[in-house]
């Protein structure tokens, strides 16, 4: 693993590593990107649901998750991070398995985040985006935020604190007018019509509101492929993962508590409703500043990502499952091959159409989840005396109990997508394909990887 080696030295000489504040806003955008997003899970559930959604899936799926990642991001901070986790644990196939599986969700995440772009730009001016102009503001995003990542990972890092306090600046405002004009100035629910809030909206969609919910609180894993890139990661990744927890739990429910304070219908809410709702509570102004916030929700995520996922393949060509050319890097020690390789890739599929992309990347990183935690458990019976600055409470079974929730909801998540169809396929069935690729694609490079040692002798094995 000489070249993993040299990158990162080079990167500590030349573009850092990333501290613990750029540590929580990347991984903020790897999962959330603020309240955007959240307008669906409203018009779907209406307000009481919703925030109980909000309020008890980050106990039940994030924190559990957070928990894992935090022990073992700290016990083994490797760069490739999950894919690390899992082939120790459980073998090279299955590590590459779940490597096949994030890498697989990640061309349908990474088409949303341009389309978000793409979305709230042509709500500053249709003509903007009209035709192909949409697709060269996509394309924008891709290359734009592949420049961004070549320069460095502390450069991401740094980069999200600024966006993520620009993101946020609107709804500070929206969220004090509208409980200022609900609960002190007399307007809307007030206090004495919070009751409402229990009471389910017609037509109620709480399986898709489900869905919705798990997807905008996905992703801490994201974080650990860069553990050699991060400072102190035995330390930072579990303060990392529970700040980020409460950041991204706190921006969601106050926006939608205080649109519900003012009295605006759940009805009206759908993607990019928040445009509306801000231009109702204070004024154009604001409606500008929460459009322009909805590119920086695009871009944020969609840059963070690019970090995140980029390390998987070149942690897989350090292993000798990919061209050795995937691993090297420039003189910061960023993979650049692999994030010119993936951004290509992305690039490609930004024009792909499918009905549901919500349902098959929940499936296929549900599948990745589960082993992470199986992996957690597996350590905790092979290697008990690994080094772990941070654990999990509760022993082996407490390790156990991390997973059950999660692995509930993944599966609750399966059965809500099970009348969905995607490119004329059964949601199901199309992520049944994609995962059973994974094994076909493993033994491909097995023999691969066996005939470039046949034919070179000299590389160590």
């Amino acid at each position: 693993m000489a070249v993993g080696r040299v990158g990162l030295g080079r990167a500590m000489a030349g573009g850092g590593k990333i501290r613990l504040l750029p540590l929580i806003a990347a991984t903020y955008f790897m999962v959330s990107g603020g309240p955007y997003g959240l307008e669906d899970i409203l018009g779907m559930a209406g307000y009481g649901w919703a925030l109980v959604l909000l309020l008890v899936v980050p106990v039940v799926w994030s924190l559990p998750t957070s928990l894992m990642v935090g022990e073992l991001a700290a016990a083994i901070p490797l760069q490739g991070g999950y894919y690390c986790w899992v082939r120790r644990a459980l073998g090279s196939f299955w590590g590459f398995q779940e490597a096949w599986l994030s890498l697989a969700a990640s061309v349908f995440d990474m088409a949303i985040y341009p389309a978000i772009v793409v979305l709230y730009v042509g709500r500053l001016e249709p003509a903007w985006t009209a035709g192909y102009r949409g697709t060269v503001w996509a394309l924008a995003v891709v290359v734009l935020c592949m420049v961004w990542n070549l320069w460095s990972a502390r450069a991401v890092g740094e980069g999200s604190v600024g966006m993520f306090c620009l993101l946020l600046s609107p709804f500070v405002v929206l969220t004090a007018v509208g409980l200022w004009k609900g609960l002190v100035g007399g307007h809307g629910l007030g206090v004495a019509g919070t009751a409402a809030l229990g009471v389910p909206r017609t037509g109620a969609d709480f399986a898709g509101a489900v869905s919705v919910t798990l997807w905008n609180y996905m992703g801490w894993d994201n974080a650990s492929t860069v553990a050699q890139e991060v400072e102190e990661p035995q330390k930072n990744y579990p303060r990392a993962m529970l700040a980020a927890v409460g950041l991204v739990a706190v921006t969601y429910v106050l926006p939608l508590a205080a649109v519900a304070a003012a009295g605006i219908p759940a009805e009206r809410f759908s993607t990019g409703a928040w445009t509306d709702a801000a231009r109702e509570l204070v004024g154009p102004w604001l409606a500008l500043c929460v459009v322009l916030g909805g590119t920086i929700n695009g871009f944020g995520m969609f840059n963070a990502l690019v970090m995140s996922y980029t390390r998987v393949p070149y942690a897989l060509a350090e292993e000798g499952m990919l061209p050795k050319v995937v691993a090297k890097t420039n003189a910061r020690g960023v993979p650049w091959v692999s994030v010119v390789l993936c951004s290509v890739g992305w690039a490609l599929a930004l024009r792909l159409s499918f009905e549901r992309l919500i349902s098959i990347d929940l499936v296929l990183y549900g599948g990745a989840l589960v082993l992470e935690f199986v992996a957690l458990v597996v350590l905790r019976v092979k290697e008990p005396e690994l080094a772990r600055p941070f654990k999990v409470p509760g022993g082996v079974w407490g390790a156990v109990g991390m997973g059950v929730a999660p692995a509930g909801l993944i599966a609750f998540a399966l059965w809500a997508a099970r009348g969905e169809r995607v490119a004329g396929l059964p949601a199901l069935g199309f992520a049944a394909i994609v995962a059973a690729a994974g094994p076909v694609v493993y033994f491909a490079a097995r023999v691969m990887r066996k005939g470039r040692l046949t034919a070179t002798p000299s590389v160590m094995r």
